[in-house]
């Protein structure tokens, strides 16, 4: 059995531990397509097994792990996370705090976190006003 097989069965089993050691060794960002493509695996499992300050940490230097740490923070509700990274400059936590924030039905707040983190983000003004309209209902 390869590594590639490996790693892929330790994932179905849910052993991420043992995924995620196996596809690390092989993971490289700017390395050869088959590298980089390990690499974002690597922030999947990382992020699919809630290792996130293993992912902030790569966050600081890697824009995969800080895209994959955003995304997971959004997909499991965790705005108090994603508000203090945006407070700390990640722009798209930001965006992510947005659109969980919109999505669950809070625009106000949204409104509020761009005024309070980013008044001057034309970008994130725009999803507020993009997201925090509702939408036309079809009988």
């Amino acid at each position: 059995m390869t590594w590639f097989e490996r790693a892929e069965a330790a994932e179905r089993l849910g052993d991420r531990d043992a995924a995620i050691a196996l596809v690390s060794a092989r993971a490289e960002c700017h390395g050869d397509s088959d590298a980089h493509g390990n690499h974002l695996w690597h922030m999947d499992l990382l992020a699919c097994a809630e290792r996130f300050t293993e992912l902030a940490e790569l966050a600081h230097t890697d824009v995969h792990a800080r895209r994959r740490l955003n995304r997971a923070l959004r997909e499991r509700g965790m705005d108090t996370a994603l508000r203090r990274r945006a407070e700390e400059g990640d722009r798209g936590a930001l965006y992510n705090l947005v659109h969980l924030l919109c999505e669950t039905d809070r625009a106000p707040e949204a409104g509020r976190a761009v005024r309070d983190l980013a008044p001057d983000n034309a970008y994130a003004l725009r999803l507020v006003a993009d997201l925090g309209s509702p939408s036309p209902r079809t009988p």
